[in-house]
């Protein structure tokens, strides 16, 4: 008996909560980027394999000037997205730049990018399909299909890819956005390190030479300039020949 619209909807209701609930975990189990990049390429192409096995991989651009990261599924998706980046041009990337879907239903008779679609056959990939994900900022990213059946993307199935793709996006947002915390936050424990260690040189050098801050600063500074070394560099090495130790920075995360 044919499943009724009804049906059909309480389907994909279900099949979205399960999804989100998988993404979650992904985020909870996997904080850095690239870890998470890589197991949800493996979910992706997990989820998406009802009617045949899929390959994913996945391309991530964190702003204009930063290079490609990619991270796949397995080496089949490896080998079709590192052959893109060798052209610098593909369905992939093609997606990624001008944020648009691309549908490849047969790879030996698609005429768009025929120096990286004759690899692409002589490695018995059929179809591709790329979904450009929504970030924020000028950060891109596209999830790229690829199946060794040529038709296996037909509208059914963009359709449900494009809906896993707006699932992904906000899963994906979310660990870009905990992975740039992340890094402001060592940021500032290395300038707060730094200052320490500075502030800390100078009031020894204070204590030996009895001279005024401003005084002990500039023979701080004389000293970098004939060692060669960055003023934090030496102001580190006074304070631990002093202490015996590093210094330590204490401060409370926000």
């Amino acid at each position: 008996m044919p499943a009724t619209g009804q049906e059909t909807d309480v389907d994909d209701l279900r099949s979205a909560t399960a999804t989100a609930s998988q993404l979650q975990d992904l985020l909870v189990h996997h904080e850095d980027v690239l870890e998470f990049l890589q197991q949800l390429a493996r979910l992706s192409a997990s989820s998406l394999s009802s009617r045949g096995q899929v390959f994913c991989g996945i391309t991530l651009q964190r702003s204009r000037e930063h290079s490609y990261t990619v991270a796949s599924s397995d080496s089949t998706a490896l080998e079709m997205d590192e052959m893109q980046y060798a052209f610098d041009d593909g369905p992939c990337l093609h997606a990624l730049r001008v944020h648009e879907a691309v549908y490849v239903p047969d790879t030996s008779a698609d005429e768009r990018w025929p120096q990286y679609l004759q690899h692409v056959v002589a490695q018995g990939v059929r179809s591709m399909y790329a979904v450009p994900l929504r970030l924020e900022g000028h950060a891109r990213a596209a999830l790229n299909l690829y199946s060794r059946s040529a038709g296996t993307f037909d509208e059914d199935f963009q359709r449900a890819a494009r809906t896993y793709g707006e699932e992904a996006s906000l899963a994906l947002r979310l660990a870009v956005r905990m992975s740039q915390r992340a890094s402001t936050v060592e940021d500032l424990q290395a300038v707060l390190q730094s200052r320490t260690d500075i502030d800390l040189a100078i009031g020894i050098i204070m204590g030996q030479n009895r001279c005024s801050q401003r005084e002990a600063f500039e023979t701080l500074k004389r000293a970098s300039n004939s060692r060669n070394l960055k003023i934090k560099v030496l102001a580190g090495e006074i304070v631990a020949r002093l202490n015996g130790a590093p210094s330590e920075t204490h401060f409370q995360n926000s």
